[in-house]
C-alpha cells in the first residue's frame, strides 16, 4: 500500500514535471516566436486584389483583367443570412473565442490521435485567415502552432466585425472567385443583395473545399454540403424548421457568367486594358480601377452580332471548303467519348459555332457527337450547305465521314445544321461625329481565333470609300456638285506617273460619258475622280486630304490616291468621315471617359476638348455640301440597299479595291457615324463578284437599324455663305381651302437640293472637266439635252459668306 502510494506521488510528480517542462517550452516558443510574427499591415489596412474592370457607359460589365475576381463587400453590405450561414458552416462560436476554439481543438486532437495523422480541423474563421494571409498548408504541428499564435494576434489588432469582413472578402470560393461578394456573381450572376436562403447556404459551404462542393462541378457533392450548413443553421436556432424545410428544397440554377462577360466586346476591353496598363503598370490588375467607357452596351452588342452575321453570310455564299480535320474515331465507349472530347476541346467553339465529330456519315443524314451528350442527327436542310461533300465524287480533304471535325449551329428550335467557320475577317466602328466618342468597336469575328484588332490597327486599302476627300478639295478649287465630268478612258503619261503610262478603268468597264460631279460620286466612276486630281494637281489633292488625319507614309501624293489606293484603317476612315457630320470639325476619337479606384474616388477623367481653330479643317460649307452629296450613293447608286433603313438623314459611301480585296461601306447620321470592312488577314481577293456593297454594307445596315431604332432623323445645320438650287421635283399641290403664297411664287416639292459657295453660284465655278470636246449637256442631270427632259428648278438664296 505504502509502495502504491509512493509510486502515485512519483508519476504524479513526472506528470507534473512533464507538463511544468510543456508549459516551459510552450512559453519559450511564444515568447521566441511571437514577435517575429508577420505585423498585421496588411490586415489591418486591409488592401485586396482586385481586378481590373471595364464598363460600357450604361453600367454593364464588359470585362476584367487580374488573377483574382473579387467584388469587395463591407460587412453591412452583407446580408445577416449569408453571415449566420458562414458562421454555422465554419464557426459557431467566433464571436465568443479569442482566436482559438479550444473544443474544437480537442476534438480535433482526438481524431488525429486516432488516425495516427495531423489533419485538418478545429480551425476558426481567425486561424482560417492567418493561413490565407501569412501561412502555407502543410500539415504540421509547427505550422499549426503558428496558425493559432497569428489568431491571437489578429484577435488583438482587429475587431471581430473586422476580421468577418476581411474573411468574407478574402476566401477564395472557386470559379476564380475571392471573396463571397465575386462568388455570388460567378455562380449565379446576382449581387448578394439578390441571393435567398438556398443559395447563402451554398455559398457558405464552399470554404471546406471549393473545388469538391463547385455546384456546377459537383452538384450531388455540393448538395450534401448546403443541407450540412441548413441543419447547423437550424440546430444554432439561426432559422426556423419552416425556413430550414422551404430552403431545403429549392432548385438552384448556375450560370457560367465568366464565359458570356464581355463577349461582345474582347476587342475594345482589350484596348481598354492597354491604354489603362500604359497609365499605371502591372498595379492597373491588383488595385481595383474600375474603367468607364464611351461603349453602348446595346450598340456594341448590336455591332457584334452584325459583324458576324455578315461574314458567315459571305462564307456562305463561296461554299463549304470541307472538315476542319480529322480523327481516328475509337469503337463506341469510354475511349470515343474520350478522343471526342479531347478534339472538341482542341477545335474550340467559336460562340454559336461548335465543334463537332462526326460519327455517322451518309448522303440525307449525319450524326455527330459533343461527347458529354447525346448524339446530334443532323438531315434534311441542315445538310444543305454541305450537300456536295457527302457524295463520293468528294475530294479526300472535303469529304465529310467518320471522324470529320465539323461545325454545327442551333437554329434555337432544337434543329441543327452544318456550317463552318470563316476565314474572312471583319472590322466595326461607330463613334459620335461631335465628340469622338467611340460607341461600339468590333476588330475581328472571333477574339479567341486572332486578337489583331482590324479597327484599329489594319492599313487596307480604302478603294473607293476615300473619294469624298478628293471631291471636297475639288469643291474648295471652285468644282461644284453639277459640274461635268468626262466619264471616258483615260490616260496619265509615264511623265507624270514617274514609271509606265496608267490607264484607270471603271470597275465594270463602262462608260457614261459626260456626267455631273453627283453622279459621278454615286455611281462611284473612276475617271471622274482621276479627272478631278488630274484638274486640281496631285500635291494639292494630297495635302489637302490629309488634312481628315490619313497617314502620309501610306498615302503619298501620286494620282492612284484617287482611286484609294493608299491606307488606312476603319478608326481612321471613321474620324474621317465625322469630318462631313459635324460640319468640318476633325475629332480625336476615344474610348475611356473615367476612372474610379474601388472605393469610387475618381482617378482619371477624359473631357475631350472643345474644337479650336486648328480642329476646323475644311470649310464648314464644303462639309454641308459633302454631306448632302453622299446622299446621293443611297438614293441613286452602289448604296441603293441602305434605302431599307427609311431614313432620309444617311449618307455614305462604298469602297472596293482592286481585284476586291477589301470592301468598304462608311456611312453617318449627323448624331452617328460607323464604318464597316471586310476582307482577309492576309491580302487576297474576296472574289470577283464582291463588292462594298454587296460585302460591307449589309454589316453597316444591320448595325444602324438596330443602332438608329428609335432615334429621330437628324439634320445638319446649314451653314451662312450658301446658295441652293433644287433640282427635279414638281408644284407643290394645295389642299381645297389653302390660299397659295401671297408673292404668287409656287412652291415645290420632291427632288433634291444643291447647293453651291456664294462665290461660285450656280452655273459658275468650273463647269466643265473633260477633253476637248464638249458636249452639249444638262448640267444637273448629266444627260446629253438632246435626250434630256426639261428639269425644274428653284433658287433658294440665303445670306452671303462673311469672307
Amino acid at each position: 500500500m505504502q509502495l502504491a502510494k509512493i509510486w502515485l506521488k512519483y508519476i504524479a510528480a513526472l506528470i507534473f514535471g512533464l507538463i511544468l517542462v510543456a508549459g516551459l517550452i510552450v512559453i519559450l516558443f511564444v515568447a521566441l516566436t511571437y514577435p517575429r510574427l508577420p505585423a498585421m499591415d496588411s490586415l489591418i489596412d486591409y488592401r485586396p486584389k482586385v481586378p481590373l474592370r471595364v464598363f460600357s457607359s450604361d453600367g454593364t460589365l464588359l470585362g476584367e483583367f487580374g488573377e483574382e475576381r473579387r467584388s469587395v463587400v463591407s460587412l453591412p453590405q452583407v446580408p445577416k443570412a449569408l453571415q449566420n450561414a458562414i458562421l454555422a458552416a465554419e464557426d459557431a462560436n467566433f464571436y465568443e473565442h479569442g482566436g482559438i476554439d479550444w473544443q474544437g481543438v480537442l476534438r480535433s486532437a482526438i481524431v488525429n490521435a486516432s488516425s495516427g495523422s495531423i489533419r485538418g480541423g478545429a480551425s476558426t474563421i481567425t486561424m482560417q485567415l492567418a493561413l490565407n494571409f501569412y501561412l502555407t498548408r502543410e500539415q504540421t504541428m509547427l505550422r499549426k502552432a503558428n496558425q493559432a499564435l497569428l489568431a491571437f494576434k489578429i484577435e488583438r489588432s482587429l475587431t471581430k466585425d473586422q476580421i468577418l469582413e476581411v474573411y468574407i472578402n478574402h476566401i477564395f470560393l472557386g470559379e476564380r472567385a475571392y471573396g463571397f461578394g465575386e462568388a455570388a456573381n460567378a455562380y449565379y450572376g446576382k449581387n448578394l443583395s439578390e441571393l435567398n436562403l438556398a443559395e447563402f447556404a451554398m455559398l457558405a459551404g464552399l470554404p471546406k473545399a471549393p473545388s469538391a462542393y463547385n455546384p456546377i462541378v459537383n452538384p450531388t457533392r455540393a448538395k450534401t454540403r448546403q443541407l450540412y450548413v441548413l441543419r447547423r443553421m437550424r440546430e444554432l436556432e439561426m432559422i426556423t424548421v419552416a425556413e430550414h424545410d422551404k430552403a431545403a428544397q429549392v432548385q438552384l440554377s448556375y450560370v457560367r457568367t465568366r464565359q458570356e462577360i464581355g463577349r461582345s466586346a474582347q476587342y475594345i476591353t482589350e484596348m481598354v486594358r492597354q491604354q489603362v496598363f500604359d497609365l499605371y503598370g502591372e498595379t492597373a490588375y491588383t488595385r481595383g480601377l474600375n474603367v468607364t467607357t464611351t461603349i453602348s452596351s446595346a450598340d456594341q452588342d448590336a455591332a457584334h452580332a452584325s459583324l458576324r452575321r455578315g461574314v458567315q453570310d459571305y462564307d456562305r455564299r463561296h461554299g463549304y471548303r470541307g472538315p476542319e480535320g480529322y480523327i481516328t474515331l475509337p469503337a463506341a465507349g469510354s475511349a470515343r467519348e474520350e478522343a471526342v472530347d479531347a478534339a472538341i476541346e482542341k477545335a474550340g467553339d467559336s460562340e454559336e459555332l461548335l465543334a463537332a465529330i462526326v460519327v455517322e456519315a451518309r448522303a440525307n443524314r449525319v450524326v455527330v457527337s459533343r461527347a458529354e451528350k447525346a448524339p446530334i442527327i443532323i438531315e434534311g436542310d441542315g445538310l444543305r450547305f454541305v450537300r456536295k461533300a457527302l457524295t463520293e465524287t468528294a475530294a479526300p480533304n472535303e469529304r465529310i465521314r467518320a471522324g470529320a471535325i465539323v461545325r454545327i449551329v442551333d437554329d434555337g428550335k432544337g434543329q441543327f445544321r452544318i456550317a463552318q467557320r470563316p476565314e474572312a475577317e471583319a472590322a466595326l466602328i461607330a463613334m459620335e461625329p461631335d465628340t469622338g466618342a467611340i460607341r461600339a468597336l468590333v476588330g475581328g469575328f472571333d477574339f479567341s481565333r486572332n486578337q489583331f484588332n482590324h479597327a484599329t490597327q489594319a492599313q487596307r486599302q480604302p478603294g473607293s470609300s476615300i473619294k469624298p476627300f478628293l471631291y471636297s478639295a475639288a469643291i474648295e478649287k471652285g468644282v461644284t456638285a453639277s459640274t461635268i465630268v468626262d466619264d471616258y478612258p483615260i490616260t496619265i503619261p509615264a511623265s507624270k506617273t514617274g514609271s509606265d503610262d496608267w490607264e484607270p478603268k471603271n470597275s465594270d468597264d463602262k462608260y457614261d460619258g459626260p456626267i455631273s460631279v453627283r453622279q459621278g460620286l454615286a455611281r462611284s466612276r473612276n475617271t471622274v475622280s482621276v479627272r478631278l486630281i488630274q484638274k486640281i494637281g496631285v500635291q494639292y489633292a494630297h495635302d489637302y486630304m490629309m488634312k481628315f488625319g490619313f497617314d502620309p507614309k501610306t498615302n503619298p501624293p501620286v494620282y492612284a490616291l484617287a482611286l484609294g489606293a493608299g491606307g488606312a484603317s476603319p478608326l481612321q476612315m471613321a474620324t474621317a468621315y465625322s469630318t462631313f457630320a459635324n460640319g468640318g470639325v476633325r475629332v480625336k476619337p476615344y474610348v475611356i471617359s473615367r476612372i474610379t479606384d474601388q472605393r469610387g474616388a475618381e482617378v482619371y477623367i477624359n473631357k475631350p476638348p472643345k474644337p479650336d481653330e486648328q480642329d476646323q479643317v475644311i470649310d464648314p460649307r464644303n462639309a454641308f455640301i459633302m454631306a448632302n452629296l453622299l446622299r446621293e450613293p443611297i438614293r441613286s447608286g452602289t448604296a441603293t440597299r441602305a434605302q431599307a433603313l427609311k431614313r432620309q438623314d444617311i449618307a455614305g459611301k462604298t469602297g472596293t479595291t482592286n481585284d476586291a480585296v477589301d470592301a468598304w461601306f462608311a456611312g453617318f447620321t449627323p448624331n452617328l457615324v460607323a464604318v464597316t470592312w471586310l476582307g482577309f488577314s492576309t491580302p487576297k481577293s474576296l472574289g470577283e463578284r464582291e463588292t462594298g456593297g454587296g460585302a460591307a454594307l449589309p454589316i453597316w445596315l444591320n448595325f444602324m437599324s438596330a443602332a438608329l431604332k428609335g432615334v429621330p432623323q437628324g439634320t445638319l445645320k446649314r451653314p451662312d455663305g450658301l446658295s441652293a438650287v433644287r433640282i427635279g421635283g414638281s408644284p407643290k399641290a394645295f389642299e381645297p381651302g389653302q390660299e397659295p403664297p401671297a408673292d404668287g411664287k409656287q412652291a415645290m416639292e420632291g427632288g433634291y437640293m444643291e447647293y453651291f459657295y456664294s462665290e461660285y453660284p450656280s452655273g459658275s465655278g468650273i463647269t466643265y472637266i473633260g477633253g476637248d470636246y464638249t458636249p452639249p449637256i444638262d448640267p444637273f442631270s448629266g444627260a446629253t439635252q438632246s435626250a434630256a427632259p426639261p428639269i425644274a428648278t428653284e433658287q433658294v438664296p440665303t445670306p452671303a459668306s462673311p469672307r
